[in-house]
């Protein structure tokens, strides 16, 4: 740059070559011509305007620092690349040879109420596992397969599968205790809301950096509560039972989420093992005399 150059410009001295960058993108929408330079006494970086601009360069850069302040730290967003586990297609494949084999005709398999407070407490679990009819089974199939397998992208496998198991399973206990009438019940439809409610808390792992996370955590349990309400109160449905393992299945996915990343394996692996009980235990004791 020749003196007579250098004397019509001005410079902004910048932390860091990201800063620089960051910095010239906000000048530039704002119409102010403005190129990086590095300096080669010390390797620095800089901004360099017209000196007509420099007076406005400035002033638009204090209002970009005022309004982004306190949210300068940069982390990776828990979850932002789409991972599909392939274990979902497993349960998908589960549930569909159940409904071959009998479906709702595997009576002692359904949910009542009255059966389960007199010890038949097996039907909590196994009731998750069966659908009235195919379309029934399709239903929970189409979206139980996607968000499960996103779950189990996010969290683990084990962790997703045993949380979700044990949400839909807990939805079927309290809403029988809500209801002042006898209740029956199957379906997998708790299982998925509790995907749902678990891939609500996806983001809550933010707020190991601070309760300004808060900023980005809220949108993402709004959109997922959105969902909730567009797929999960069908008049048809059994919107109590929905209701509950959503609700549910978000402390699960708040609890996965804030642990440790470097513990997460053992998490994972314990959820492998709390699945298995879920559904030997359940299905053995419903095959038993």
């Amino acid at each position: 740059m020749t003196e007579s150059a250098a004397e019509a410009n001005a410079t902004i001295p910048a932390r860091s070559e990201r800063q620089a960058m960051d910095w010239s993108l906000v000048l530039a929408s704002q119409q102010i011509e403005v190129t990086l330079e590095q300096r080669p006494d010390n390797g620095r970086w800089q901004l360099v305007v017209s000196a007509a601009d420099r007076s406005r360069a400035r002033q638009v850069l204090r209002q970009f620092l005022r309004e982004n302040q306190g949210w300068a730290w940069r982390v990776q967003v828990p979850g932002s690349t789409v991972n599909l586990h392939w274990v979902a297609l497993l349960w998908v494949f589960l549930i569909a040879l159940l409904q071959a084999a009998g479906g709702p005709d595997l009576r002692r398999a359904v949910y009542e109420s009255e059966a389960a407070r007199h010890g038949e407490w097996w039907r909590t679990f196994t009731a998750t596992w069966i659908h009235a009819d195919a379309g029934h089974l399709a239903m929970n199939a189409v979206l139980g397969g996607p968000v499960l397998g996103l779950a189990m992208g996010r969290y683990g496998a084990g962790i997703a599968t045993a949380g979700t198991l044990a949400a839909g399973a807990l939805a079927n206990t309290i809403a029988a205790a809500i209801r002042q009438t006898d209740y029956t019940g199957l379906g997998a439809s708790g299982v998925v809301m509790a995907a749902i409610g678990m891939l609500a808390a996806n983001l809550v792992g933010l707020w190991r950096h601070g309760w300004r996370a808060t900023r980005w955590i809220a949108p993402g349990l709004m959109a997922a509560t959105v969902l909730f309400l567009h797929v999960g109160t069908s008049p048809q449905s059994d919107i109590l039972v929905h209701a509950l393992g959503f609700v549910f299945g978000i402390p699960v996915g708040m609890l996965a989420a804030l642990w440790p990343e470097r513990h997460l394996g053992w998490l994972d692996r314990g959820g492998w093992v709390a699945t298995s009980a879920l559904i030997l235990v359940p299905w053995t004791r419903y095959f038993m005399p």
